[in-house]
């Protein structure tokens, strides 16, 4: 009971990177015409996937 409560409590940040990699992979694909929408896309795929990253793997408890 204790170890699966505690495997469900940090399932934030693996969502953060799978949405990061989505919106890095996806968006600029979505909208062409605009470049200035696909490089925010980018920076903002690569900012969510790193905050989601930090989250999941490298904050210390």
């Amino acid at each position: 009971m204790a170890h699966s409560s505690h495997n469900r409590r940090n399932n934030g940040g693996f969502a953060l990177i799978i949405l990061g990699a989505l919106l890095l992979f996806l968006a600029p694909s979505i909208h062409p015409t605009m470049p200035v929408l696909g490089t925010a896309s980018l920076v903002g795929g690569l900012a969510i996937g790193g905050i989601g990253f930090y989250l999941k793997f490298l904050r210390k408890k």
